[in-house]
Parts: C-alpha cells; structure tokens; sequence
C-alpha cells in the first residue's frame, strides 16, 4: 500500500468515525429526552397521587410513587439506552466483568474523601453564589426558582421518608452508574476516554433536574468518572455513590424525626446538629485531600484512542445534535418541564 492509498484509507476511516460519533450523541440526546419526559411524567403522577392521599392513605400513596418512580425514572430510560446501544448484547456474559471487584478495593474507596471533598466543596461553593444571586433578585421569581438550591424535604411520614431513603441509598446508585458510568460511558469510550468522563458526567449532571444541583453532581460525575477508568469496573463507583447518597439520607431521617417530634426533644436536635457539623467537617477535611491530590491527578494520564479530532470540536459536535439541544431544553424540569407540561394541560 503507497501512501497515497493509506492517507485516503486513513481519511475514511475517520470520516466513518466522526459519523458514528454524531451518531452516538445523537442516540444520548434521546435517551436524555426520553429522560426528561419520563420525568415530566412522574411529576404528573404525583400531583395525581396528592389529590387522592386521603382515600388511598399516605402509607400506599407512597409506595405507589415510589414504584412510579423506579418504573419511569429508572426503567424505561435504561431500556431505552440499553436498546439503542445494543447493551444486551454487548454485556452479555460480560455483567460479571462490568461489576469486578478491583484488585486494589481498599485503595479505591481510599477516595472517597477527595470524592466527597470535591463535589461537595463545589455544593457549598454554588450554595454561596447562589445566595449572592438570590439576594439582589426581589421581584424576579423565575431567576430565583432557577438558582435556588434544591434539597429533599423533610418527611412526617415513616412509610415516605424510608421510601425515599431506598430511593437515595439503594436504586440511584445502582440505576444511575449502571445508566451514566455503564452504558453511556461505555458507548463514548471509543471516541475519547476523557470526552466518556466528561459526557456522562455532564448528563450525569443534568439529570438532577436543577441548576443549583447540576454543577456539583457534574463534578461527582467527573470524580467517579475518573474511579470508573482507573479500575475498569462499577463495583468501587456504586459503592460510593451509595455512600455518599446515604449521607444525604442520613440528614434527611434526622430532619423527618425532629419534625415527627415537633422539634421538641432535645436530644434529636443535638445529635441532628452534630451530624451537620461531621458533615461540614467531612467537607472540608475532604477538600483538604482533594487539593494535597491535584499534583497526582495532573500527571495521570488518561488513554484516547481518537486523537485525529481535537475535545473542543467533539465538545461541539455533541451539541450541536439536535436531540441534545433539545434535550437542553427540558433539562431543567422544575422550570422548563413544568411550563411544557402546563402547556400541554391547558
């Protein structure tokens, strides 16, 4: 083979590539469509649910959302995905090696500090600005709906705080990596490890449904990103994805029981104080390790298997896919999501 014949081969072959790529944004930004709406749906059912509760009880109204939830948040989009990127097939007989306890486990839980340092140094750092926002946005109640931090309410009902401590702890951590770390990382390795981390840590992001929670969920993404590359595997990502959602939980049945108690008993209040301040503790200790880390992080270097076309125009060409823009649109379902779906209830 001349030259001649291999420069054109090689042409080809990227030009295949680039296609396929464009193919496989296009084929995310369904899925996150297909997300969205999914969403927009399970915010429906529960207004549904709200209007019933006194004949069906708190206890079942509950247990049917939290179904609802695991059905159309979790299922369906993952079917979705697996369908579209022929999942099945390619893990076939390979779930046992998608799972695969690393060989150094110690070391990789090892990072959970840094981990937790790092997503939630940037929680406490939106937290900031978006209070800043807040502060000099009177009269504009669509910007501070957009900015205001999203937290998960306090319960007074047993049945519906543990629902949503399983929710937390158990089926988000394991639907969410299997969905974001698993399937789509999986389906843009092949273009770029870095843009797999960075991708799917972006949907990973948008997912959460608001602009406070995106940026530091993005983060987590890029983090447990890195975890997933570096052991090849779920099994350590899941894990802390489960740990660090069960210290939400944790803050969550805290708040539900001193609610419960009608913030009369001393003794919940003093222990909810104190896991506030292990909390804020954790975090800055966790940001500590996260920094004294930056040295090794830069040096670590990350395969790329498609070097002819640079991140920035594969950033670009993600984008610019018509179903992620309008995947854009309904990313924000408490603002968006909500005024489509009025649109269409009206």
């Amino acid at each position: 083979m001349d030259n001649n014949e291999f420069t054109v081969q090689t042409e080809e072959n990227n030009t295949s590539k680039q296609r396929d790529y464009k193919l496989v944004c296009a084929k995310l930004g369904l899925i996150m469509c297909v997300y969205f709406t999914c969403r927009l749906a399970a915010g429906w059912v529960a207004t549904q649910l709200s209007s019933v509760s006194d004949r069906l009880g708190e206890d079942m109204v509950s247990l049917i959302y939290a179904v609802v939830v695991i059905v159309l948040i979790y299922i369906i989009p993952i079917l979705v995905a697996a369908l579209l990127f022929n999942s099945f097939k390619n893990y076939n007989g390979n779930y046992r090696k998608l799972y695969a306890k690393p060989r150094r486990l110690a070391r990789a839980l090892g990072t959970f500090p840094a981990t937790f340092g790092f997503g939630h140094g940037i929680a406490l750092l939106t937290l900031l600005i978006s209070f800043l926002i807040t502060r000099n946005l009177s009269g504009h109640s669509h910007l501070e709906d957009l900015v205001r931090p999203t937290v998960i309410e306090p319960s007074t009902n047993i049945a519906s705080m543990m629902a949503m401590v399983f929710l937390l702890v158990v089926i988000a951590p394991v639907f969410e990596e299997f969905f974001t770390r698993g399937i789509m990382y999986d389906a843009l390795k092949p273009y770029g490890t870095g843009m797999a981390i960075l991708i799917s840590s972006l949907l990973f992001g948008l997912m959460h449904g608001s602009l406070y929670m995106l940026f530091y969920t993005t983060a987590y993404g890029l983090a447990l990103g890195y975890i997933r590359y570096a052991t090849d595997s779920l099994f350590t990502v899941t894990i802390l994805h489960a740990i660090v959602n069960a210290i939400g939980a944790g803050a969550l049945v805290l708040s539900s029981l001193v609610l419960m108690t009608n913030e009369e008993n001393r003794a919940l209040n003093t222990i909810n104080i104190i896991f506030i301040l292990a909390v804020l503790i954790m975090i800055i200790v966790g940001v500590v390790v996260f920094l004294s880390k930056i040295p090794a992080i830069r040096k670590y270097k990350i395969e790329n298997s498609w070097t002819e076309i640079g991140p920035w125009k594969k950033t670009a060409w993600f984008f610019i896919s018509i179903p992620v823009i309008i995947m854009m649109v309904l990313a924000f379902n408490e603002l968006s999501g909500f005024w489509l779906s009025g649109l269409l209830l009206q």
